[in-house]
C-alpha cells in the first residue's frame, strides 16, 4: 500500500470515527468540539499534502470534499456554530475546487510537446496554477479568519 493511499485511508477511518463518535448533539462545547475536530483533520489534510505532486493533489482535493461532506453532515442546534459551520463547508469546497484546478492543470504541462503550441499550453496552464494558488491563499486567510472567531465563540461561556 502506497504512503499517500494509507494516509488517504487513515484520515477516511479517523474523520469516520469522530464523526461516529461525536454523532449525538449536546451542549455548545461538545458542538464546538466536534466542529473543531473536523476542521482540523482538514486542516491537516492540507497541511500535509503541501507542494506534492499531481496525483497526491487530485486526491487530496478528493479528500477535501469528504470533508466538506463531514463538515455539512454534522448536527449542530446552536446557530452560531451552525454559521461557522456553513462558512467551513464553502472553505473546504474553494479549497478542493482550487487544488483540483491547479492539479489538473500541472498534469496539463506534463503532456505539453516541446513545440510552439506546447509553451502555449505550459503558458495557460501557468496561468490556471497561479489563479488556483491565489484563491487557495484568500480562502485561506479567511479560514483562519473563521478559526479565530469560532475559538472565540467557542471559548465564551454559555
Amino acid at each position: 500500500m502506497s504512503i499517500s493511499h494509507k494516509y488517504t485511508v487513515i484520515a477516511f477511518l479517523s474523520l469516520s470515527i469522530a464523526l461516529f463518535i461525536t454523532s449525538c448533539n449536546g451542549n455548545k462545547v461538545s458542538q464546538c468540539q466536534r466542529l473543531i475536530r473536523v476542521v482540523n483533520a482538514g486542516t491537516s489534510l492540507i497541511d500535509k499534502n503541501k507542494g506534492t505532486q499531481v496525483i497526491t493533489s487530485l486526491q487530496l482535493s478528493k479528500d477535501l470534499e469528504f470533508v466538506t461532506k463531514s463538515i455539512g453532515e454534522l448536527k449542530l442546534t446552536d446557530p452560531k456554530l451552525k454559521e461557522f459551520q456553513s462558512s467551513f463547508v464553502k472553505i473546504f469546497q474553494n479549497l478542493s475546487e482550487a487544488i483540483a484546478k491547479a492539479a489538473k492543470a500541472l498534469g496539463a504541462t506534463k503532456t505539453a510537446e516541446a513545440s510552439a503550441s506546447g509553451r502555449e499550453k505550459i503558458e495557460k496552464a501557468r496561468v490556471e496554477i497561479d489563479s488556483a494558488l491565489t484563491a487557495a491563499t484568500t480562502v485561506g486567510k479567511q479560514s483562519d479568519t473563521l478559526v479565530n472567531e469560532m475559538n472565540k465563540y467557542c471559548s465564551q461561556p454559555e
